[in-house]
């Protein structure tokens, strides 16, 4: 880190008397120190935590600089919370406890809680809260979905750590900042000795957190892999997919759906393989708006998401649909030939149209009545590696909903079930052998203050013992080609393999 990153009281923004000011009027106050940060970078500074039992590392590679001028870096949570069948299991500094909740959605809400937090400057919005994931099978305990498959990866269907303390790299500013929550919430006197100990504690954690910032990035192992490619396997034979995409096709012809998205999970053996590393390999082979590291206990999450879900800010609630697909061209004039037979592909701007639909009708179950609009429609997104249609819906948020609400309206994305929804997720369940898992969920943040940042799981591998787990589907509709379905399976779950084999390789890395 620049300089020698130790923390005095001059360095820690708001002072004492300042921010009791602030905790008259809000719960929360952010405690902060700053710091150029020239000479480190998320990756060296994700290195000095990451051997951590829980430790999030979340950025944003590429996309437009609203959504990519912060990374967020956290780790030792001030509690974890872990939902499987209908109980979240919370574990904090009080020991462990079970928390029976209806649904993961409404269950996160009501352990988290809302509280007000100070607005200060140069600070990003997310300053701390709950950082995790839902898996695709949290939506079983808000729609009927009766027929569900065996579930073989036996994960949480949520599992979060809500975290005080936050390391942010602003790339704007080319500042580091350290981050540590003061709660005032239960206090009855900010003028007294309780505000001024929970602003020491805020500013120690400020300083152990920034001493071990300061200190040299740790050389990592690395793998003694020769690059061979990997042995990937599969819950589907080729046959098997094809067969599934009929069944779909004739579900379709039947009138029960117009569009089913079946899709087939690839699996390898990855030995020891350090997390990080695949996380590293990915963010170089396929840089994406929402690459996402979770190391949650003995699970750890890696992502490079193309597509937000949901986002709320203050009562405003938008999703963004994203279907319809071209690669990038090699030159700009190739490019912008893409782009336009894109936007004149019949097939895609339907099947766009469609999930648009999706997105006004599930945003209208929570939104106020005639705020659902569409700020931008069909629009071309470019990415490293591809382009996609993109359009923005918007609306504001009934007062009795909270953003996790809004997050249970549209969950799962459509472009990952189908349309109508709930009847093509009951299609899935009977043409899946196997529960998704994470895979379709959704990963991201739900504030202290009740924002709410996700990304839908996709180019997502979850690793578990020995082996890495990813998945990858096609929308079929009445006249998908089988054969080609397979195929855009495989395409798209090509990144995930070449990030593993890079970060196997030994001479990948220096």
């Amino acid at each position: 880190m620049n300089g020698t990153g130790r923390t005095t009281d001059k360095n820690l923004m708001p002072s004492l008397s300042d921010a009791r000011r602030l905790a008259r009027e809000y719960d929360v106050v952010p405690l902060y120190a700053e710091f150029i940060g020239d000479l480190e970078t998320p990756i060296s500074a994700a290195l000095k935590f990451a051997d951590e039992e829980n430790f999030f590392l979340l950025e944003s590679a590429e996309a437009a600089e609203r959504f990519g001028r912060y990374s967020f870096l956290g780790f030792d949570p001030k509690r974890t919370l872990s939902y499987r069948n209908g109980v979240y299991t919370v574990v904090d500094a009080d020991g462990v406890r079970e928390v029976a909740a209806k649904d993961p959605f409404r269950g996160l809400a009501e352990i988290v809680g809302r509280k007000s937090v100070a607005p200060l400057p140069n600070l990003p919005a997310f300053v701390g809260g709950a950082v995790g994931y839902f898996s695709y099978d949290a939506v079983r305990y808000v729609e009927r979905l009766p027929d569900a498959p065996p579930d073989e990866l036996e994960v949480p269907e949520a599992y979060f750590a809500v975290t005080d303390t936050l390391i942010v790299f602003d790339h704007l500013r080319h500042k580091v900042l350290v981050i540590s929550l003061v709660d005032a919430a239960n206090l009855r006197d900010v003028e007294g000795e309780g505000f001024a100990a929970a602003y020491r504690r805020a500013a120690d954690d400020i300083r152990r957190v920034t001493e071990r910032l300061a200190a040299p990035t740790l050389h990592r192992a690395l793998p003694d892999g020769d690059g061979a490619s990997l042995e990937v396997s599969s819950n589907f034979t080729r046959a098997g997919y094809e067969e599934a995409v009929e069944k779909a096709k004739e579900y379709i012809r039947a009138g029960d759906a117009f569009q089913i998205v079946p899709s087939q999970r690839f699996f390898a053996e990855i030995g020891d393989l350090d997390p990080f590393l695949l996380y590293r390999g990915l963010r170089t082979v396929n840089p994406s708006p929402y690459m996402t590291y979770l190391k949650l206990g003995d699970l750890a999450l890696v992502g490079a998401s193309p597509e937000p879900l949901v986002r709320v800010e203050g009562r405003r609630v938008m999703t963004r649909p994203a279907a319809g697909t071209r690669r990038r061209g090699a030159s700009p004039e190739e490019d912008s030939l893409l782009a336009e037979e894109l936007l004149a592909d019949a097939k895609e701007r339907a099947e766009h149209v469609m999930l648009v639909d999706l997105g006004r009708n599930d945003l209208g179950k929570v939104a106020e009545i005639g705020t659902v609009e569409l700020k931008s429609f069909m629009e071309v997104e470019r990415y490293s590696h591809v382009m996609h249609i993109v359009s923005t819906v918007e609306g504001n948020l009934r007062a009795e909903y909270t953003a996790l609400d809004a997050l249970a309206s549209a969950f799962p994305a459509g472009t990952v079930s189908g349309a109508p929804k709930v009847r093509a997720m009951q299609i899935i369940d009977e043409l899946e052998p196997t529960r998704r898992g994470p895979y379709a969920g959704a990963m991201g943040y739900y504030g202290m203050d009740g924002r709410l940042d996700t990304c839908i799981t996709l180019r997502t591998a979850l690793l578990k013992g020995n082996r890495a787990y990813f998945q990858a589907g096609a929308g079929v509709v009445a006249d998908s080609v089988p054969s080609l379905e397979y195929e855009e399976t495989r395409n798209k779950a090509g990144a995930m393999v070449r990030a593993l084999e890079v970060a196997r390789s030994r001479g990948m890395w220096l």
